[in-house]
């Protein structure tokens, strides 16, 4: 072996006895130890990453979409908006996942598939918290967290906090339009309902968009999320569809019944039903 080639290059730090790592700063010891399949098949390897790279790019969406909303309401737009701006760039990268995880076959999924028991993709915590995040609030949900307490209580806070729509009817409201009192101080554990004053008043602002531009770029930030929520639900039901057909999903859930009922489900309806009028 030739010595020289085990010469590190000139310049190059390589005593870190006392130093935080690369590896120390990400946790790597943890994060690439955590992929722990249950079966000797190859391919458990591929389901298990693709679903945890999943649920650390819903912790930043969620990271973000709940900083936004604070801002928000505290009227400071624009940097609110630069964060809505990198949600709809990580939703786009976890649609980009399906791509990967469709490469998995019917044969090859069914390896392994009774490994998984009664874990479903439907207990995802961080998944409701994005839902509840947008508006989509469905107190029976609760239910299927109630063994664990910490998770409970912060879901249910969650739940009866404003949404980010609801933050942005607010916001029309304070620029002076008129808004039913009831969209404005209601229920927030409630499922948002339509409502003809914030068609309105949304309408107004998409037809005077100088007057308006802060209401205005707003309204499109909340449609590239709603445009990417939509995808990627779509994307979701179609690898399901592809991998396992109209089987009954892990964990009880109806599969891919469900999931095409909630692809048309919309958080933010005013703002597409208004471009009809346009």
């Amino acid at each position: 072996m030739n010595k020289d080639n085990l010469v590190p290059e000139k310049g190059i730090h390589t005593n870190f006895s006392n130093q935080m790592t690369y590896g120390d700063y990400l946790a790597l010891d943890k994060i690439l130890t955590a992929q722990k399949p249950l079966s000797n098949h190859h391919d458990e390897m591929l389901f298990i990453i693709i679903h945890q790279t999943s649920e650390l790019w819903m912790k930043l969406i969620l990271h973000e979409l709940h900083a936004a909303t604070r801002l928000i309401a505290q009227d400071h737009y624009q940097p609110a908006f630069k964060m809505l701006a990198r949600v709809s760039r990580i939703q786009s990268q976890i649609i980009q996942s399906w791509d990967i995880l469709s490469t998995l076959t019917p044969a090859e999924y069914m390896q392994f598939r009774d490994k998984l028991g009664q874990a479903s993709g439907f207990q995802s915590f961080q998944y409701r918290m994005i839902e509840f995040a947008f508006g989509n609030k469905s107190k029976h949900i609760l239910e299927i967290y109630k063994h664990d307490k910490e998770l409970h209580d912060t879901l249910y806070q969650l739940l009866h906090q404003p949404s980010l729509y609801d933050v942005a009817i607010q916001a029309l409201a304070k620029a002076g339009f008129e808004i039913n009192p009831a969209r404005l101080d209601r229920d927030w554990s409630e499922p948002y309902q339509e409502d003809s004053t914030v068609e309105s008043a949304w309408l107004e602002v998409y037809r005077n968009v100088d007057k308006y531009w802060n209401l205005y770029q707003l309204a499109e930030k909340l449609v590239d999320l709603e445009d990417w929520l939509q995808q990627w639900r779509f994307r979701h039901m179609k690898t399901v569809e592809r991998i396992i057909g109209h089987k009954q999903g892990t964990g009880g859930s109806s599969g891919v019944t469900y999931l095409k009922k909630v692809i048309d489900r919309y958080s933010f309806p005013e703002l597409w039903k208004i471009r009809t009028q346009l």
